[in-house]
């Protein structure tokens, strides 16, 4: 028994059901995985939590993502580590706050918050093994309403993305060190609060040959790319293929309109490769699960 899952695009999902119904060239069991809350909630990790594979017993476990910037048509199936892990986390600085024309009797949070954003990304550039991936971002500075004061508190927030467990727990410690070193020096208080996120997303070697083979069959001019980088973006997929062995693969979507990417308030899916997808699952299904086996 297998799982088709997808990550994004219903309608392909749809048409692959729609596929196989008509066809029945396999001999198994296909589960599609709807998959709820997949930005930041997890919702992969509540269904395994809340028994999907004790329900529905699978023997692998397969996602499908659309991905600009690759050629359109052709698919992207690596074998190992294929997306990072995620953690975030919120950084409250509280000070004493005062008039913009009197800082000598404050402790600035904005300052203080400034020189926090660049003694972060030293744990990346100077805390961190070159050869090991990392990101740390911060995302989000808030602070102040008013020209003429500087406000008591600061808030920022951020993701952290590695590949390895020891690499995270290094950055988490060097996220608490920073803001123990921000206190010092500014006089202001740092409450870190980190959030453990999605972990790694990893391709199982048995499922990512699978995909690879069916990639070259339905790919256009049997593009696959089969060695590249990891993306440091993440997915909750990675809760699922912890469980059961998986293989989560990219279908390129060309440049797009002005070369938007994912998360691109521009962005535009491609429909020109929806029926690359859909032959892709299709196939896939019949590969995992030939008639007779």
């Amino acid at each position: 028994m297998h799982a088709c899952g997808h990550d994004g695009h219903t309608a392909m999902l749809l048409g692959a059901a729609e596929a196989l119904a008509a066809t029945r060239n396999f001999d198994g069991t296909v589960y599609f995985i709807f998959q709820p809350a997949e930005e930041h909630a997890g919702g992969g990790r509540a269904m395994v939590e809340e028994g999907l594979f004790e329900r529905f017993p699978m023997e692998m476990v397969f996602g499908l993502h659309n991905w600009p910037g690759l050629p359109a048509g052709s698919f992207a199936v690596l074998e190992g580590p294929v997306m990072a892990g995620d953690d975030r986390f919120e950084i409250t600085l509280s000070g004493r706050g005062g008039h913009a024309a009197m800082p000598h009797l404050t402790t600035d949070t904005v300052l203080a918050g400034a020189f926090l954003v660049q003694a972060v990304q030293s744990l990346v550039s100077r805390s961190t093994d070159p050869q090991d991936a990392a990101v740390v971002s911060v995302t989000r500075f808030q602070a102040g309403h008013a020209d003429n004061i500087l406000p008591e508190t600061a808030l920022l927030g951020g993701t952290v993305r590695y590949f390895l467990p020891e690499v995270q727990a290094a950055l988490k410690e060097g996220l608490a060190r920073v803001c123990r070193g921000i206190e010092t020096t500014f006089q202001v208080q740092a409450a870190l609060h980190y959030a453990h996120g999605y972990p790694p997303t990893a391709n199982a070697a048995a499922p990512t040959a699978l995909c690879r083979e069916v990639a070259g069959k339905v790919a256009a001019g049997g593009a696959v790319i089969a060695q590249g980088k990891p993306s440091m973006g993440a997915e909750d997929f990675a809760y699922l293929s912890r469980v059961v062995p998986g293989c989560y693969a990219w279908l390129g979507g060309g440049a797009g309109e002005g070369g938007c990417l994912l998360h691109s308030a521009r962005y535009d899916f491609n429909d020109e490769i929806i029926a690359a997808g859909i032959r892709y699952w299709v196939r896939l299904a019949e590969a995992a699960l030939p008639p007779g086996r």
